[in-house]
């Protein structure tokens, strides 16, 4: 089917010698909004750092985006990454910069020339999440929530087929986490799949999706 974007069979998920999780089984695809939940430590972030290729997968089959994660060349990695969009929960924008510039930054290194083209998608970005008005403004002066708007803007300039958002609203207080939340929704809605993992699971109730949970080393859908 063409619309699985991520599929995995009987994954097993390692860090540092021990099993984090085992036997994960995932078909998803365009569209779908999937959360992801569980205690700390149950491998919720682990298993989103296999999709990025940040950590290796241990066993079983593994495909993001046509890519085989187990058997996926070094050289092939940022290939992958570009197609993906990461949202972190502390943020990582480069400080001495503006939020414009960090856009500007993100295009530049995945290949984009253009200053028409950068300068264009950079305000398309900002105004769909809010903050067309803050290009100029550097992320210390930003709120928590500000930030993480930018953030999610980073993590869409390149159209990603799949954004993986671990944490996102952590940090934030509940009604910035909700808003955090509705944007990743409508991204869904726009074809992307987003795969978000939270520990609010009021959010769950407001912005209905797939939940899986990360319990006693498996991935068991809700």
């Amino acid at each position: 089917m063409d619309d699985i974007l991520l599929t995995y069979k009987g994954v097993k998920v390692r860090q540092e010698d021990q099993t984090i999780l085992e036997d994960v089984n995932l078909k998803l695809g365009k569209g779908s909004f999937v959360y992801l939940i569980g205690k700390v430590g149950t491998g919720k972030s682990s298993l989103l750092k296999t999709m990025y290729a940040e950590l290796d997968i241990a066993d079983g089959e593994a495909e993001v985006l046509g890519f085989n994660l187990r058997k996926m060349k070094q050289k092939h990695i940022p290939k992958l990454r570009r197609r993906l969009g990461i949202v972190f929960q502390d943020f990582q924008l480069l400080t001495d910069r503006t939020v414009h510039d960090n856009l500007k930054f993100v295009l530049r290194a995945t290949g984009w020339h253009n200053r028409q083209e950068i300068e264009e998608r950079i305000d398309a970005v900002l105004k769909l999440v809010g903050m067309d008005d803050k290009g100029d403004k550097l992320p210390n002066e930003l709120s928590g929530g500000e930030q993480q708007r930018v953030v999610i803007a980073r993590a869409v300039l390149n159209s990603p087929d799949i954004i993986l958002a671990d944490e996102p609203t952590g940090n934030l207080d509940s009604e910035t986490g909700r808003t955090i939340t509705k944007l990743l929704h409508d991204l869904s809605d726009t074809g992307s799949l987003v795969l978000m993992t939270t520990h609010n699971l009021q959010l769950l109730r407001e912005f209905p999706g797939e939940v899986y949970r990360c319990k006693d080393k498996h991935l068991i859908k809700e």
